[in-house]
């Protein structure tokens, strides 16, 4: 039975449909960001609490959190410059700690991330705009040892896309003072990336997470923004070949 220390995570389905069923056009990035943070949070194992970090030309932020379990550790790995938020938004790879008191890539930060309570923790890789140098991760810091396991990396890679669009449009809105065709091109990316699961929600009867999730994995085969991959299908009625 779940107690106050070691929760019962809620039905991920039932989150993902929630964020799926999420209009962008009719919402603000920080509240979608803020949301996903959230969710992830209800549905991963560990009591978890979890952050989205922006890596802007390697320069990091924290950009959404969950608690202040997230945002010390975060800010200790930028203070550090090293640890295993920023390893996966530099190097693309899902990065794992099984248990922060023996895992010694970081020994600068481990024994940090023990004091703070937190004894396992999976960051998932964000790939945002690789010619603006923006990247970021979706991290979950637990605080019990091995708290995930193939499902729940998953689940948790699942959650990444929805980071993503919503970081690179907040990116892009941060941006318009310096370019402003920027805001326009954000509300755009919006606007297109609901009518592209629109079409595949009507045509193939999927659920709203489906079609997110399809246009993601179109995204991730075919190496291309998922707003070029809407655009496509907007444009074609088809998704890009693999």
């Amino acid at each position: 039975m779940a107690d106050s220390q070691h929760p019962q995570p809620a039905d991920p389905t039932e989150a993902l449909e929630r964020l799926g069923r999420m209009s962008l056009r009719e919402l603000s990035m920080d509240s979608l960001l803020q949301t996903v943070a959230d969710l992830a949070k209800t549905v991963m194992p560990g009591n978890p609490e979890t952050s989205v970090s922006l890596l802007v030309r390697d320069r990091p932020s924290t950009i959404a959190s969950t608690g202040r379990l997230a945002t010390d550790l975060d800010e200790t790995q930028y203070d550090e410059g090293h640890g295993p938020c920023l390893h996966a938004a530099r190097t693309g790879e899902l990065t794992e700690i099984p248990d922060t008191r023996s895992d010694d890539r970081w020994p600068d930060y481990a024994p940090r991330a023990v004091e703070h309570g937190n004894l396992s923790s999976l960051s998932v890789p964000l790939s945002i705009d690789e010619k603006e140098q923006v990247t970021g991760a979706l991290n979950i810091y637990a605080r019990r040892p091995h708290a995930f396991d193939d499902v729940s990396r998953s689940i948790a890679t699942r959650f990444a896309p929805y980071a993503a669009v919503a970081a690179g449009n907040l990116y892009a809105y941060q941006s318009a003072r310096d370019m402003a065709d920027n805001l326009q091109t954000a509300l755009e990316s919006r606007a297109v990336i609901d009518q592209a699961k629109g079409i595949l929600m009507e045509r193939h009867k999927l659920t709203a997470d489906q079609a997110f999730q399809a246009l993601a994995q179109a995204s991730m085969h075919a190496n291309r923004k998922l707003r070029d991959i809407a655009d496509h299908l907007v444009a074609t009625g088809e998704l890009p070949p693999r």
